[in-house]
């Protein structure tokens, strides 16, 4: 007689069961095409509260048990100034899924609400600069943060869109601030999507994001919310209506771009222009 799986069993064997091909094996592809873990890594998992970070931890956490490559886990959490609801939401997901987070304070939200204007780019800037700072504390080399496929997908869009640059986003970066500290992204190839069903098929809830002002997302009549990033996930939805491979297209467009087609671009800081090469023949 099979004994009976308890709950946190049932929810990591579901990633690597029922989700094995959505979630399990892109997982596992991206931290093997890119290099994200390495022999002797003490890795920081950065937990937000949302089902992205959260499944990220779970991932790492198998891999760790399974991998012929030995490496350390640290789970972190910084409180940027949640509202009790969502401290307290963070605190029983992990404690249900037996995830044994270190939650840190901090008092972003507080500062980047009184900057007035548009706070995201320095939320985010500040958020990484804490979770960087709390990891090398403990020793790590690396902090691994929940980002995946989508997110890519959306941001290269959103640069073209609204930045008029073709701008992606890298699997691992290496910090200017922090020296021998990386981030690495190992949902890097994992859909959205996948990451949504499997977290309704476990009936788990998270919080719908870190930033306090997510009520104007929750509020929006159409519940996708007014920022660009939801706006071009509501176009991406509709292009696929008739294009359902558009977002692996637009995924693979990052790993082949033929720069010989360009008319500028830019390296290291340094911009480049087609006309270097033709007055060099």
């Amino acid at each position: 007689m099979a004994r009976e799986l308890s709950f946190v069993q049932r929810v990591e064997r579901s990633i690597i069961k029922t989700y094995r091909n959505e979630i399990w094996n892109p997982f596992v592809e991206a931290c093997k095409n890119y290099r994200l873990v390495e022999e002797g890594d003490r890795i920081a998992v950065c937990i937000s509260g949302g089902k992205d970070s959260v499944l990220l931890a779970l991932c790492l956490r198998h891999l760790q048990r399974y991998s012929d490559v030995s490496f350390d886990l640290q789970y972190i959490c910084m409180d940027p100034g949640y509202n009790d609801a969502n401290r307290r939401q963070i605190a029983h997901n992990c404690k249900i899924l037996e995830i044994p987070v270190n939650i840190f304070n901090s008092d972003i939200f507080q500062v980047t609400t009184s900057v007035g204007g548009s706070p995201c780019y320095l939320c985010a800037r500040m958020r990484r600069g804490h979770l960087y700072a709390k990891a090398q504390e403990l020793g790590c080399n690396k902090i691994a943060l929940g980002h995946h496929l989508s997110d890519v997908i959306e941001t290269t869009l959103m640069g073209m869109f609204y930045g008029s640059q073709l701008q992606a986003m890298l699997p691992k970066l290496k910090s200017t601030n922090f020296e021998g500290m990386e981030l690495i992204r190992p949902l890097y190839c994992v859909n959205e999507s996948s990451i949504i069903k499997w977290r309704e098929y476990n009936n788990l809830e998270f919080i719908q994001c870190a930033c306090r002002f997510v009520d104007e997302y929750s509020k929006s009549d159409d519940g996708i919310g007014k920022s660009k990033r939801q706006e071009i996930k509501k176009l991406i939805t509709e292009l696929k209506k008739n294009n359902p491979d558009i977002e692996h297209n637009i995924f693979k467009s990052i790993h082949n771009v033929k720069l010989d087609t360009f008319v500028a671009y830019k390296q290291k800081n340094t911009e480049h222009s087609f006309l270097e090469e033709w007055e060099g023949e």
